[in-house]
Parts: structure tokens; C-alpha cells; sequence
């Protein structure tokens, strides 16, 4: 039975290794991350680099890791084309609403409302809508929701998603309650809270976040370098 593995490497960053042995990164930020628990040097060979928008804290070590793994960037047009700029070769552009089938899998990206710097970016010609990703792995449908407010457009997803990634953090981005709220939108099978801790300014307690969730999907709080296997 095939089964996609999730490692959380705190705030919003994730890798995947799917049962063929693809490896990916989702929102890569290990260097300068507190919350981290390996270093970006310590990430090993990679075929895909996903990036949701390019706030530092996304996208920081995106390029550097595309460039000493080869791994395909896959981003929104803006973000590509900036990292091109910057020395990487392999890369697919993608906008919001539109989906393409890598070998693994579908991914589709999702609206999300935040901001759109791109760090690096010292000329602002990059600036980008920031995204989310929705993506087939090993049979697994997950969501990464990005850096996102609560928005409409989640009804959308009912259905379609298995195992959601929200962040919860509040300040900049949902906090609990829109969690909640985008939890009853979309009804994922699991939840796993993302995009917290990391400053005083997104602290939250997830005991708390559980026990507003309830009944309406099961959350799985990780904390760095552990894994949930996607089923």
C-alpha cells in the first residue's frame, strides 16, 4: 500500500516522501527558523521545492536548496521568474486556480488572501498574489493552505481535501476561530496547525485549538521533525 510520509519542520515547513521515492519540500525556511529542527544543509536530495508565496519565512532557503539539489521550483509565475533571475534552472511556473499533473500527483493552487513581497526581491517587479497548494500524494489529498484570512472561497474545497494544513497563529494570518471556521468549509478528514509558536506574537495554544475543533476533524499537532504518515 502506498503512503506518502509528512515531516513538519515548524512554522509552515514540510517535507514529503512519497512511496516512489520522490522528496519534496513545502514553504522551505530551516536556517533562520527558531522553531526548526534540522538546518537547511541538512535537508537531503530533493526533486521538488513548493513555495505558497515569498515571505521570507516561506521561501528564505528556497533558491540555495533548488540550486545545490536540482529540485523543480514550482511557484507562482512572479516567484519563479525572480528565482530564474537568481540562477535557478529547473523550475515550473503555476498561478491561482490552475492545476498540472506531475509525475507523482495533481497540484492545483488555491487562493489565499495575505501579502505578496517577495524576499530577495530588491526591485519589487516580482511582487506576487500569495497561494496555496492542493495536492495529490499517494492517493493522500492535502491541502497547505499557505499564509491565508478566512475566505469563501475554502467552500470550494469540501470534499476534495483529506488532510488540511492551517495555520492558526493569528496576527498575520487565521487565527483559532477561523480555523474552526475553515475546518466547517472544507471538512478535512485532518487538521494539522501550522504557522504558530514560532514569536510571541502567534503563540497559541493547540490543547485549545483541539478542543474547538471537536468532533469535526481529527487534529494532529506535530511538533519539528515529526512525521505523519498520510493515509
Amino acid at each position: 500500500m502506498r503512503m506518502a510520509k509528512l515531516t513538519f519542520h515548524g512554522q509552515s515547513t514540510f517535507t514529503a516522501e512519497l512511496d516512489d521515492g520522490t522528496r519534496m519540500v513545502i514553504d522551505p525556511w530551516f536556517d533562520e527558523n527558531p522553531m526548526a529542527d534540522i538546518s537547511a544543509d541538512e535537508v537531503g536530495d530533493l526533486d521538488f521545492i513548493f513555495c505558497t508565496h515569498g515571505h521570507f519565512d516561506h521561501f528564505a532557503d528556497a533558491i540555495p536548496l533548488a540550486k545545490r539539489t536540482g529540485a523543480t521550483l514550482v511557484s507562482t509565475f512572479e516567484i519563479v521568474s525572480f528565482a530564474q533571475t537568481q540562477g535557478v534552472e529547473a523550475a515550473h511556473p503555476m498561478h491561482i486556480g490552475g492545476g498540472y499533473s506531475f509525475p507523482f500527483g495533481r497540484v492545483k493552487m488555491t487562493a489565499a488572501l495575505h501579502g505578496g513581497q517577495v524576499a530577495g526581491d530588491e526591485t519589487g517587479q516580482f511582487s506576487t498574489l500569495p497561494a496555496g497548494f492542493l495536492m495529490e500524494l499517494d492517493g493522500t489529498r492535502l491541502y497547505h493552505a499557505g499564509d491565508t484570512a478566512l475566505l469563501m472561497d475554502m467552500k470550494l474545497l469540501e470534499g476534495e481535501v483529506d488532510v488540511a494544513l492551517l495555520p492558526i497563529g493569528d496576527n498575520f494570518t487565521m487565527g483559532p476561530d477561523d480555523a474552526v471556521r475553515a475546518i466547517d468549509f472544507i471538512k478535512p478528514h485532518t487538521v494539522v496547525p501550522i504557522h504558530y509558536d514560532t514569536f510571541d506574537l502567534i503563540k497559541q495554544d493547540t490543547d485549545a485549538f483541539r478542543e474547538k475543533v471537536g468532533d469535526r476533524a481529527r487534529v494532529e499537532v506535530l511538533a519539528p521533525g515529526e512525521t505523519l504518515e498520510l493515509s
